[in-house]
């Protein structure tokens, strides 16, 4: 498989460290003593409390084209749509209203839910009648900063993303013709639109320019991560600022996982796509059909990713249970002509290409302090909690009508 890392290196940022030769099964090393770990914290308080340049050099494999860790940044003007605070007030309140899929029942918001992480808490996604979908929801937050959106990258961008959400029949079911009936016939979605977008059509296009716009405002960077960037040395602890310099070195996150967003953006391969039993998803490949792209998904974001759970794109993992697989390097690549690694199901040999694990992937050998001063870092990117009220849908002309004839018939003491 080609690697999806560019081979270059950045204007700005220091250089790597090659990573260490490692065994293809190193034991676990030895915890440090309590005095040791003691003077450890202390020598990194030290050191990453310079700037991010005068960090220790990552451990990173030749080839990567890495950025620096660092603060959430706003996109610029120029990589969005034309936007404004009309626009993004009409995104808000489509992103909400259910009666944009085809059942009236499947808003944005049914599976990007604000009070879990901009995602949905589940193993799978429900879509239109409670029909569980084959693959986990990701988090919306820091969206607009990806490249490509979906775990196979299919969405250019998040307008993209929004039109085929809208319009898969397994998911919101929405045809063009729907949306406008039924936002047409909404006397408040007429101004909204108006404002929006200087006239009252509605389209598909701007339904899905005005949600994307609105997403673009979920941004973070307000985690104790963000707050020890800005110089509160103390916003993390002990554990997580030892958990920082495992993530950037000897764990070798920071191959994949770097930048403000904590993801490279592109596809590898962590042969976890259940070739040959009934939860295969090979990925890229169902997109493409391109061999070298089976098994292929994107790197997601780490940021906030205490709330999002489960994890990767089968929904199938706790964070520990991720952290040993990645400890371990990834379940080794099966061969084709090695029977005892054929599928279960012996009918996908030779008809789909097997899924091939990136190079980048290696056994640690981190030991069970290390996987926890990881998790301590981890969860020094969550954001804090922020409640947000759903905006209150426009009635349609039937509902506000009816409502007025109800008001109107009233006796003239019960409506005082």
């Amino acid at each position: 498989m080609p690697s999806t890392c560019q081979a270059s290196s950045t204007n700005n940022e220091p250089e790597a460290t090659a990573s260490p030769p490692l065994a293809l099964k190193p034991r676990a090393r030895a915890a440090r003593t309590a005095d040791e770990r003691l003077r450890h914290i202390q020598q990194l308080r030290e050191v990453y409390q310079l700037p991010a340049s005068n960090w220790p050099a990552p451990f990173v494999d030749a080839g990567v084209k890495w950025r620096e860790l660092g603060m959430i940044e706003a996109p610029p003007a120029s990589a969005l749509a034309p936007t404004s605070p009309a626009k993004i007030q009409l995104g808000r309140v489509l992103f909400f209203d259910p009666r944009l899929s085809r059942t009236k029942e499947m808003a944005c918001a049914s599976c990007h839910d604000p009070d879990l992480g901009w995602a949905d808490g589940r193993m799978s996604a429900f879509g239109l009648g409670r029909v569980v979908l084959a693959r986990n929801t990701p988090s919306i937050l820091n969206a607009s900063l990806q490249p490509a959106l979906f775990w196979d990258s299919r969405a250019r961008n998040l307008e993209d993303q929004a039109r085929q959400v809208l319009l898969n029949p397994k998911e919101m079911g929405a045809t063009e013709a729907d949306l406008i009936t039924t936002l047409g016939n909404i006397s408040e979605y007429r101004v909204l639109f108006q404002e929006a977008f200087g006239s009252e059509s509605v389209s598909l296009d701007r339904v899905s320019q005005a949600i994307a716009a609105f997403e673009t405002t979920l941004l973070g960077g307000r985690s104790p991560f963000d707050r020890f960037m800005n110089g509160q040395s103390q916003a993390l602890s002990d554990a997580a600022l030892v958990g920082l310099d495992l993530f950037r070195r000897e764990a070798r996150c920071i191959n994949c996982h770097h930048g403000p967003t904590f993801s490279d953006g592109q596809l590898h391969g962590l042969n976890i796509s259940h070739y040959g039993n009934k939860r295969e998803d090979l990925g890229r490949y169902n997109v493409t059909g391109v061999a070298q792209d089976s098994g292929l998904f994107r790197t997601p974001s780490l940021r906030n990713v205490t709330a999002t759970g489960p994890y990767m794109h089968s929904g199938l993992f706790e964070l520990d249970e991720l952290l040993t697989l990645y400890n371990a390097g990834m379940p080794r690549t099966p061969h084709a002509n090695d029977n005892s690694k054929t599928p279960r199901s012996s009918q996908y040999s030779g008809t789909k290409p097997l899924p091939v694990k990136s190079p980048l992937l290696k056994p640690l050998g981190l030991n069970s302090q290390d996987l926890d001063d990881l998790t301590s870092f981890l969860e020094a990117l969550a954001e804090p909690r922020i409640r947000i009220r759903p905006p209150e849908l426009p009635a349609s002309d039937s509902q506000r009508e009816l409502t007025n004839q109800k008001a109107a018939s009233r006796p003239a003491d019960e409506s005082s």
